[in-house]
């Protein structure tokens, strides 16, 4: 507006003026509708009018329409004092004889947002309500920890041993629910993912409430993010989704301290005008608390509105500036001109800086947050502007530093006391001793009031819910059995169980298919129309496949999760899914089914923060193999998501090659996750490679679950030269026709050993060795893989779909020669044949590496190694497959 000149400023005025008299007479709704009418009516005639999605830098809640706060507020500001003492405490105590850090800066902004929520608006699980989800800002735990220790949840001990947890004595640096499975409820200190995941976990509550699982009428969804963490692609790439599906159940609060962990966040700009485009963009409603009650008196003065261009005219670098002065530096470089200066002549200096941010005036962030649970139809975000360090001082308020900071000198902590009142007399400053209310004391029984009006504390969580019926093995008896010359694939054998699963009286209403966009390709279409998409809407379009057996069906009652192309939003429906044990007292089975290669690989750190969670439930990596899914090439084909599985320790992961290894495995999944309600998740990898299946050995099942078993044993022959083959997945075919080979062509015998789970049978090793460490004198544990080879002879040969890595894992538990065959390198396109010969994983390179090892311990002359690489045609010259 600033570049459009006033051509006529009577006529200005004159609208103006009209404008102020329909405010005056029929209210802001009215003066809205007529404003959109001229514009739209402007649109229409030609006028080029720009959708802005901004409004002037100042409070979105006028002062005539706050909603006054209620309770003692002279209590509450007395909490909210001795919270930010403690919290500064705890972190100051720890590092006095320690070096584990802390965080004080991030607290000390957000205490008044944390306060305001914890007494008037969270509530807890009880009979009357469902309970509040609150994610809370990581680097903010210890302000949490101070208020749990004032109710009396944590004990003076605890605080002292913040971050040291070792012992069993301490309290978790970050919110860890794998570390305090009954207070925290979820991990949000890897910026970027509480934001994804809160919008998940309001519209899997919709999900519950359409589908008759729970009520979840009333209850919230509140997210504490950071300015800084905003530039996260995670914490904005779905509020698009959140408005489209109407989470009115959803608020988010971005603390807008105006620094993240270097300096500024828009040092030449404001990060509150631009999230409040981004977000109103997106079809949220926005609330901005950018200034105190202090202001007011000052901005109803500022008849000309030069206050709110200075407001405006203003960068954060200099916001930052001016809080981390004094208050002759703002009355000199904020109150820059002379019509400015004049509006505070007759303030004294200490008065001009007691100024106060909208995020530290609880009076105005009730009223944000009292309109936000009352707002219908649209997610809701707080812009709140707070200053990082806030009562720091020198030792770090509002400057650069401040978000490293874990220490404050003695005099630092005497201007904290001091400024927020705090009753420690000076001989114990150097001590920081912690402050706390006793029994029967005011404060205390204001909060506990105040709780228990809620329903109860928080944060705090369910670490059990109704066990679930789980079917017996029996259920999926076709499974168990030969497929015969029928040939199909392990993914088609996952989708048949879940088909009985679906159908089962028990548990079918509780399972949750998820798909990113990709049910056809697992064949997975025909679920379309017996169990329908969810879809709040239901739908309102006449499908254009109508006519045909699996048409595409969307539903309100729909029990599908169809997420489109998006992983990371399909994961995060996933982990809704299986925490809704603990957050809704409804445990579900969700199986998230997708291309493996964009699995693990592309939402790790969601796989990681789904094991501090304590998730229950199924992945499915679909196409996985990085021979097996022939013709993608490189970006899709997966050779080490297991690698990357492993890693987690609750993740429980198998790569079946049969229909019965499937069935048993997820079988024993349901009942640990959901009879025994064991907090671990399941990873299987199922391949598009059909082919016929046998029947499951008798009395296999048991050594399916670890991971090894014998499928076949090779005929007893006392002069043949023996090896034990092993494999996984549809590589595990190459081994046993290998061992064809080996008989036929060489006369070498080969027992057969299917291996579901090398990473299983890697941490029973672990935990043999650990054992045997530590109890030098009781008798040796033997882990499975010795167990079940402690009889074999010769050397060991393993192939697998992936990198050496994978198999290598069990290379300590065994005592003998092992030779492991992968696929190291990066995929690319063609036939299932060519790129098993590439990566030197088919029969023939088995064949040969099991001579090969046969001829290293003495057993076969070495030039029988090389008739072979000769007789299969096997090029010894070519490069290596990682290095091409």
């Amino acid at each position: 507006m600033d570049r459009i000149p006033d051509i006529d400023p009577q006529e200005t005025r004159e609208w103006l003026e009209a404008l102020e008299g329909v405010l005056a007479a029929e209210g802001p709704d009215r003066a809205h509708f007529l404003i959109e009418q001229l514009i739209d009516k402007a649109r229409r005639s030609g006028a080029y009018l720009p959708f802005s999605a901004n409004t002037a830098y100042i409070n979105t809640i006028p002062v005539e329409s706050q909603v006054r706060i209620p309770g003692d507020q002279n209590i509450e500001h007395r909490i909210r004092s001795i919270a930010r003492w403690n919290a500064m405490a705890m972190v100051v105590r720890a590092n006095k004889h320690t070096n584990v850090g802390g965080h004080i800066a991030s607290y000390a902004s957000a205490a008044t947002l944390y306060d305001v929520g914890f007494n008037h608006f969270w509530h807890g699980l009880s009979d009357r309500h469902g309970g509040d989800l609150v994610f809370i800002q990581g680097h903010s735990a210890p302000g949490v920890y101070a208020r749990a220790f004032l109710l009396g949840r944590l004990t003076e001990s605890q605080l002292d041993n913040y971050r040291q947890e070792v012992d069993g004595k301490g309290i978790s640096s970050y919110p860890h629910p794998w570390l305090m499975p009954d207070f925290w409820q979820f991990p949000t200190v890897s910026m970027g993912l509480g934001p994804l995941m809160a919008i998940y976990q309001a519209r899997f509550m919709k999900y519950l409430h359409d589908r008759g699982l729970a009520d979840t009428r009333g209850r919230k969804v509140w997210c504490f993010c950071g300015d800084g963490e905003m530039d996260e692609p995670e914490s904005m790439g779905a509020i698009g989704m959140a408005s489209r599906e109407n989470l009115d159940n959803l608020i988010f609060v971005v603390n807008c301290n105006l620094q993240r962990l270097d300096g500024p966040v828009r040092g030449n700009g404001k990060i509150i005008q631009e999230l409040e485009s981004d977000f109103r963009g997106a079809g949220w409603n926005v609330i901005k608390v950018i200034w105190g009650t202090l202001w007011d008196s000052l901005l109803a003065r500022d008849k000309k509105g030069i206050l709110m261009q200075r407001m405006m005219a203003c960068v954060d670098g200099e916001y930052q500036t001016f809080k981390a002065k004094d208050g002759a530096y703002v009355r000199e470089y904020f109150f820059n001109t002379p019509e400015l200066k004049a509006m505070v002549a007759d303030w004294t200096d200490e008065e001009i800086w007691a100024l106060n941010r909208g995020g530290h005036d609880p009076h105005k962030v009730y009223a944000a947050y009292h309109a936000a649970v009352n707002h219908p139809g649209q997610p809701t975000v707080i812009l709140a502007k707070t200053i990082k360090g806030y009562g720091m001082g020198e030792a770090g308020e509002a400057q650069n530093i401040t978000h490293q900071q874990k220490k404050m000198n003695v005099e630092a902590v005497r201007r904290f006391r001091d400024r927020f009142e705090i009753p420690v007399p000076d001989d114990k400053l150097e001590e920081v001793p912690y402050v706390t209310f006793p029994d029967g004391s005011p404060e205390r029984e204001y909060m506990r009031a105040r709780r228990l009006e809620l329903g109860g504390y928080l944060p705090a969580r369910r670490r059990r819910a109704e066990a679930l019926a789980v079917p017996p093995l029996s259920a999926f008896e076709r499974l168990l059995k030969s497929t015969d010359e029928r040939e199909i694939s392990t993914t088609m054998a996952f989708v048949q169980i879940l088909q009985i699963l679906l159908r089962d009286k028990n548990l079918g209403k509780h399972v949750v298919p998820i798909v990113p966009d990709e049910s056809r390709t697992f064949g997975m279409e025909g679920m379309f129309r017996q169990l329908a998409i969810w879809n709040q809407l239901g739908q309102l379009y006449t499908p254009e496949d109508k006519d045909q057996l699996m048409f595409y069906k969307e539903d309100k009652h729909g029990q599908i999760l169809q997420e489109g192309i998006n992983e990371a939003g399909a994961m995060s429906d996933w982990m809704a899914a299986a925490t809704s044990y603990s957050t809704h007292g409804v445990p579900m089975v969700p199986f998230y089914i997708f291309y493996s290669m964009f699995g693990f690989q592309r939402v790790g750190d969601f796989a990681w923060a789904a094991g501090d969670m304590r998730c229950r439930g199924f992945l499915l990596g679909g196409t996985a193999g990085r021979t097996t899914l022939n013709g993608e090439g490189l970006q899709h084909e997966d050779g080490h998501s297991h690698l990357l599985s492993a890693n987690i320790p609750n993740c429980v992961s198998y790569d079946p090659t049969f229909a019965y290894e499937v069935a048993v495995i997820v079988q024993d999944g349901l009942r640990r996750m959901y009879a025994e309600q064991e907090d671990v998740y399941y990873y299987l990898t199922v391949m598009n490679e059909n082919y016929p299946h046998p029947a499951m050995p008798e009395g296999a099942a048991a050594a399916i679950i670890k991971g090894m078993y014998l499928l076949a044993a090779g005929a007893k022959k006392a002069k043949a030269p023996r090896v034990q083959l092993l494999g996984s997945g549809t590589i595990f075919r190459e081994v046993i026709a290998a061992a064809d080979l080996l008989r036929d062509d060489w006369g070498v015998e080969a027992d057969l050993w299917s291996c579901p789970s090398f990473t299983e049978l890697a941490r029973d090793g672990r935990a043999a060795e650990r054992y045997n460490l530590l109890n030098p004198t009781a008798e040796p544990r033997v882990s499975h893989v010795e167990a079940c080879l402690a009889a074999t002879q010769g050397p060991i040969v393993a192939a697998t779909d992936y990198v050496r890595g994978f198999a290598d894992q069990i290379r300590p538990y065994l005592r003998r020669r092992y030779v492991v065959l992968g696929t190291d390198g990066y995929g690319r396109s063609d036939t299932r044949e060519k790129l098993r010969s590439f990566f030197e994983v088919d029969r023939r390179y088995v064949t040969v590496a099991a001579l090969k090892a046969l001829a290293d311990e003495g057993a076969l002359p070495a030039k029988k190694v090389a008739e072979a690489i000769a007789r299969y045609g096997i090029d010894a010259n070519r490069p290596a497959p990682w290095l091409v």
